[in-house]
């Protein structure tokens, strides 16, 4: 029996046994059981069509993938699949993910193997190394497959712990996404507390993740056997965790606290590490032999907790105190990590906090900090020195950095030297918004730094209209000749959203000028279609039949462009001077294909499901028919 065949059947069913229980029932009877009768309890045929269409359209995009070109695509198209397929056909699901799982193994082998090239040809020429990491696939597959099914999550973390070291020794600092710019390590280095073992920064990683999924208990099972030791990772994981299960989270700090207090290994930056819980949960200090200071920061607006318990507080300083006071050993013996010099810096930077809740210790730390004074660098123990009071005591908000900065023209003797004061002066600034940057903008003399440095301004100021919902500083932006086409396309975009609801013939009128840049964009450059994508996506609830209509020009546009994969819309500004880089990147959710194939999936699903097969490249046709697919199998 054909499928059409059988759906009429069962709906002649269902539309018959109602009425012959009606025809049997007496009339009391029949009135109660039509009062119970709940519109849920019937089947909805069309949407049954519908999921068992993407269903099958799912598994052909799985099947398709295992013969992609590229390996970071089979594994993450299959592990997409089987994270759509899961409530629906687990097994089939659960094969797919460890079929993503072996594509990713061979991705990240082979990603590890370039960068290991690339880190020992940057160190061979200039000593130290700055790369732009891959994405690590097989994290990528752990936080699906570990969000459906913990023993299997648990399996494949297994293995990634239990991977042979080949090759780790040169890889081993690429634990997380990002750029990673270092000098080379010498040879005898001390512990660093900072760093974690590559299996337990890997496990800590998946575990944060699934915290921002909102799956806490599955995050602390995965966690718990990476938190036996204090470093950054499992700092950042704790602090995480706080907001969500404060008590879990207290609870395993006391644990670390009280390990660190046994632990000969432990030392002032131990000591300093630990005290961010409390005092700095998003950024770390440390310090080296040298009294130099290393900040790390993992988030802005992460305030530091107001209701921790006053016993795990004093169990903290008793901790630092017993740590900080230990016998100083000779300088040849000496292994912390901090050295004379930066166990002089940590004890400086936590002396106030002594002072102010565990002041019987103070005392004895005054003692310590004169006996470690002769090895620590004057430069370093200064009175200027943020590093002792940064994350623990507010910036002067009287404190005017716009005129440091002009100060120090005094000294310049050329024009680079007065030009790279002036950008110090501009970005200053605008954090203060200082009104003169324009001002400042005019006076440096290089040509090509002060147009790139006014396209920075626009784009920063553009951003914090957006984020201020400030339409019109937005549009007076937007029509400047400072920003790039698809810069002033994003801006016109979304201050259109703005204008949706209450205003929408002018928003209509901003996409139309939206559209107008952009022509202006190269036709074979990806931008052009995270551009078309945009419009279309603003669009749709403006205008559907248009929104269709530019679908059709994005698939066209984007079998024109190399490289566009559907799901990597970013827009970066960059400023360079001789003295120094500031990139900016962030993504921008209405450049990728998912929402607006979200969309039309719901109006027409056929017809969405023949325009993602219209795309040549294997991207954004698997972004796209995964769109669709959540589009009907998601439970909203």
């Amino acid at each position: 029996m054909s499928l059409p065949t059988r759906l009429s059947a069962v709906a002649l069913c269902l539309v018959s046994l109602p009425f012959l229980s009606l025809a049997q029932a007496p009339p009391a009877q029949t009135q109660k059981m039509t009062a119970k009768k709940k519109p849920a309890d019937e089947v909805d045929l069309l949407a049954e069509s519908r999921r068992t269409t993407v269903i099958s359209l799912v598994n052909s995009l799985a099947d398709e993938a295992r013969s992609f070109h590229s390996q970071t695509l089979r594994a993450r198209v299959q592990a997409r699949a089987a994270d759509a397929l899961w409530e629906t056909e687990t097994e089939r699901a659960r094969a797919l993910f460890r079929r993503a799982w072996e594509a990713a193994v061979a991705a990240d082998d082979e990603n590890d193997r370039r960068v290991a090239e690339e880190r020992k040809r940057q160190e061979r020429e200039r000593g130290s190394f700055s790369i732009q990491l891959p994405p690590s696939l097989r994290t990528e597959v752990l936080r699906l497959a570990a969000k459906r099914d913990r023993a299997l999550g648990e399996e494949f973390l297994a293995e990634m712990d239990a991977a042979k070291k080949t090759g780790e020794t040169a890889t081993a600092p690429f634990d997380s996404d990002g750029d990673v710019d270092r000098q080379t390590s010498g040879a005898g280095r001390r512990n660093d507390p900072t760093e974690a073992p590559a299996a337990v920064s890997k496990r800590l990683r998946l575990a944060i993740q699934l915290l921002e999924d909102g799956d806490v208990e599955r995050a602390i099972q995965f966690a718990d056997p990476a938190l036996g030791g204090v470093n950054m990772p499992a700092l950042e994981f704790l602090a995480r965790l706080r907001p969500k299960n404060a008590k879990a989270a207290d609870e395993r700090y006391l644990a670390f606290v009280a390990r660190a207090s046994l632990d000969p290994a432990s030392d002032p930056n131990t000591v300093s590490l630990l005290s961010s819980y409390i005092f700095t949960p998003a950024l770390y200090v440390t310090f080296s032999p040298t009294g130099g200071s290393n900040s790390n920061s993992w988030g802005r607006a992460f305030p530091a907790p107001s209701d921790i318990a006053p016993q795990l507080r004093a169990a903290y300083f008793r901790t630092a105190a017993s740590i900080l006071l230990r016998p100083i050993p000779p300088p040849d013996q000496d292994r912390t990590s901090s050295g004379r010099a930066g166990w002089h810096m940590v004890i400086a930077r936590l002396l106030p906090l002594f002072d102010q809740y565990a002041p019987d210790r103070s005392a004895q730390l005054r003692a310590q900090l004169a006996l470690l004074l002769p090895d620590t660098p004057e430069r370093s123990r200064g009175p200027n020195n943020n590093a002792l009071t940064r994350g623990l005591v507010p910036e002067d908000p009287n404190r005017d950095r716009v005129q440091e900065s002009l100060n120090r023209l005094n000294n310049a003797k050329t024009a680079d030297e007065r030009d790279s004061i002036y950008v110090d002066a501009v970005l200053d600034a605008i954090r203060q918004k200082d009104p003169r940057v324009e001002e400042f903008v005019n006076k440096i003399e290089n040509l090509d730094l002060r147009r790139q440095l006014r396209s920075y301004v626009d784009y920063e100021a553009a951003e914090r209209a957006v984020r201020d919902k400030d339409a019109e500083a937005a549009l007076r932006l937007a029509r400047s000749l400072n920003l790039t086409p698809i810069q002033r396309t994003w801006l016109l975009t979304e201050v259109a959203k703005l204008f949706t609801k209450n205003e929408p013939g002018r928003a209509i009128e901003l996409l139309d000028e939206a559209l107008a840049e952009v022509k202006r964009i190269d036709q074979a450059s990806p931008d052009r279609v995270r551009a078309l994508v945009a419009v279309a996506t603003q669009l749709a609830e403006l205008d559907r039949a248009r929104s269709w209509e530019i679908v059709r020009e994005i698939v066209e546009a984007a079998n024109d462009a190399e490289g566009f994969t559907g799901e990597d819309g970013r827009l970066t500004i960059r400023l360079q001077t001789k003295n120094m880089v500031n990139t900016s990147s962030n993504s921008v959710q209405s450049f990728d294909l998912a929402g607006i194939f979200a969309v039309l999936a719901r109006e027409d699903l056929n017809r969405a499901t023949t325009l993602a097969r219209d795309f040549k490249g294997e991207s954004p046709r698997a972004v796209a028919t995964l769109a669709i697919a959540r589009a009907v199998l998601e439970k909203n």
